[in-house]
């Protein structure tokens, strides 16, 4: 039961996402907004609900799965930006940077530090 209510509230953030985007008009997909929303909740609940985390690690497996359609299209549509080639190496460049720099500040942030292990209490 906690798995199919977790599923509900990223699919309630999915939806809430495209419902923004929609109305106003964003130049985002919904599902980034519905990341930022959820991330958002995260944050100001300063932890992760546990029934998003149970819904979700399945489909961490499937991660490539699941992008695999939008990689695909690039395929499809490469032809028509090839003059623009320069604006998206530097687009995916700076947007891999930071992707990465902020996983990094958030995982600092909101993984839990170890306690310093005392080695040396042997006098």
């Amino acid at each position: 039961m906690h798995v199919i209510k977790g599923f509900l509230i990223l699919l309630l953030f999915l939806l809430s996402g495209d419902a923004l985007v929609t109305l106003l008009n964003l130049p985002i997909s919904a599902g980034v907004a519905g990341m930022l929303l959820i991330t958002l909740w995260f944050m100001l609940r300063g932890r992760m609900q546990e029934d998003v985390a149970l819904a979700s690690q399945p489909l961490i497996a499937v991660l490539a799965m699941l992008i695999m359609p939008g990689v695909v299209g690039v395929f499809f549509v490469a032809g028509r930006y090839a003059d623009q080639w320069l604006a998206f190496v530097a687009a995916l460049v700076v947007g891999t940077f930071l992707s990465v720099l902020t996983t990094l500040i958030l995982m600092s942030r909101f993984t839990p530090k170890e306690p310093a292990k005392d080695e040396d209490r042997s006098c």
